[in-house]
């Protein structure tokens, strides 16, 4: 596949201007944390409201997003690496969801680009899953009540396939 998608991807990502970044509350497992945190991100950056997640400043912005980018790229939370895609979990199922362009203007290049919707779709579900397997119970039930609107399902695949500790 050719990877001038990935160029594009990154100019779409920067021309945005953080949408993602304001407003959120992405969960981190107890790995995604303790790697945070390994790389010497305080845990002030931290939050736990009912999970454990990124804290925002006063305007309600990611304390991670500086100078228009992600200071933890290479180890944000799992679900900003699987943005655009979300997911739910109903009736044994995790329910994968891809957000309409108006709130993240990657999910138009995916719309249109297969190889690159497939390449970042397979990283969503593994990063997806691996969040559901790892954070605790109590936490994810709490994940789950978030209301994610503007999206469209795109899949549905049974949790028996995600063995959960």
């Amino acid at each position: 596949m050719d990877e001038d998608w990935l160029l594009t991807a990154e100019a779409i990502c920067c021309d945005c201007g953080g949408r993602c970044c304001h407003g959120a509350h992405p969960p981190l497992s107890p790995s995604r944390r303790t790697l945070i945190t390994s790389r010497g991100v305080g845990n002030g950056n931290i939050e736990f409201t009912g999970y454990h997640r990124m804290a925002v400043d006063e305007r309600g912005w990611c304390t991670m997003f500086r100078e228009g980018r992600c200071a933890i790229h290479c180890i944000k939370p799992e679900t900003c690496i699987a943005g655009p895609f979300t997911f739910d979990i109903r009736d044994g199922m995790l329910e994968i969801y891809l957000k309409h362009e108006g709130i993240c203007p990657l999910a138009g290049l995916f719309r249109r680009t297969p190889g690159a919707y497939r390449v970042h779709y397979d990283r969503a579900v593994h990063e997806i899953s691996r969040l559901v397997r790892d954070l605790p119970a109590a936490e994810l039930a709490i994940v789950l009540r978030i209301d994610e609107p503007e999206t469209d399902k795109v899949a549905e695949i049974p949790l028996e396939a995600f063995s959960r500790n």
